[in-house]
């Protein structure tokens, strides 16, 4: 039987795996104005990510543990930023 992640792998994994699949580092893939009909911003989604992300990144450097809940809460929030995307026709890597 295969080990599961301890709480701190499973949140980098997650991490890991959301800097390759969403576009943050694309900055210049939006363009806001009056003309664009965003449904919701697709950068204040991202920014939101970067945030969480960042504090994780460096939550877990100070050595702070997840919960599970935590873990949940952030993939939770990066599926439905993603769903965001794609409303806007936003690819992110593949």
């Amino acid at each position: 039987m295969e080990r599961k992640p301890d709480r701190v792998s499973a949140m980098k994994q997650l991490l890991d795996q959301v800097k390759t699949s969403l576009p943050l580092d694309q900055p210049g893939i939006f363009s806001c104005g009056p003309t664009n009909n965003c449904v919701g911003c697709p950068k204040k989604l991202l920014d939101l990510v970067d945030a969480e992300m960042n504090y994780w990144d460096a939550a877990i450097a100070q050595g702070v543990i997840p919960s599970f809940g935590d873990i949940s809460r952030f993939g939770k929030l990066c599926r439905n930023v993603s769903r965001g995307l794609q409303r806007n026709d936003i690819q992110g890597h593949h």
